[in-house]
């Protein structure tokens, strides 16, 4: 598909960058409109310093794909599972400064997720439901990244105004279907975590439907 190849040709130029470089070819939203009856804490926990993921009890973030036996594939996957969960952390706690998305972000995805999120904050939406990921697969990406892509199906993820509680149903249709690319680099440093360095996603997708 052009996306992934204009995202893997740049690839080079974006994993040789300071994480702040580079444009930000993401337009698509997280389709959905967001719920969520109770909002979780936006506060990073003690747990190895990794920040608080918690989702509220009427929303749920599933990843039915396996595993890459490459351990380094893995945890770049595994990451990029991560970074989505603190996407929809941030849009249940509607702060658009939430520490989750900058933990698992950076650059372009780091700014990406805090549009969406401040999205759903203006418009009084949070998110309920089911929003679920699969059919992942890894490319490595020179010697330094890794290309996470994977389907969404958001056809039970629904949206919920923050003031009445109302939710808006969707009806299924293929704008249900969503391909992520997540290109994935390790940050030099202590930490040699997998962050998400850039994000696109693309909208009705066939090829995604179950």
């Amino acid at each position: 598909m052009p996306i992934v190849a204009t995202l893997v040709a740049s690839a080079t130029l974006l994993l040789t960058a300071c994480g702040s470089g580079g444009s930000d070819d993401s337009s698509d939203k997280i389709e959905g409109a967001g719920q969520g009856s109770s909002k979780p804490s936006p506060s990073a926990s003690a747990n190895g310093g990794t920040p608080d993921l918690a989702l509220p009890k009427d929303l749920k973030v599933e990843f039915g794909s396996s595993k890459p036996s490459d351990p380094r594939d893995a945890a770049a996957q595994e990451n990029a599972e991560n970074y989505i969960r603190a996407l929809n952390h941030g849009i249940t706690a509607q702060d658009p400064e939430d520490p989750a998305y900058q933990f698992y972000g950076l650059g372009n995805a780091a700014r990406y997720a805090r549009e969406q999120i401040k999205s759903w904050v203006d418009d009084k939406w949070t998110a309920t439901g089911t929003d679920s990921y699969y059919r992942a697969k890894t490319d490595k990406v020179g010697t330094a990244g890794v290309l996470v892509t994977m389907c969404r199906d958001q056809s039970k993820f629904y949206g919920k105004n923050v003031d009445t509680e109302k939710i808006r149903y969707t009806k299924p249709s293929l704008d249900d279907y969503q391909e992520f690319r997540l290109l994935m680099k390790q940050p030099k440093g202590e930490q040699k975590i997998w962050k998400v360095l850039q994000i696109e996603v693309e909208g009705r997708v066939k090829e995604c439907r179950r």
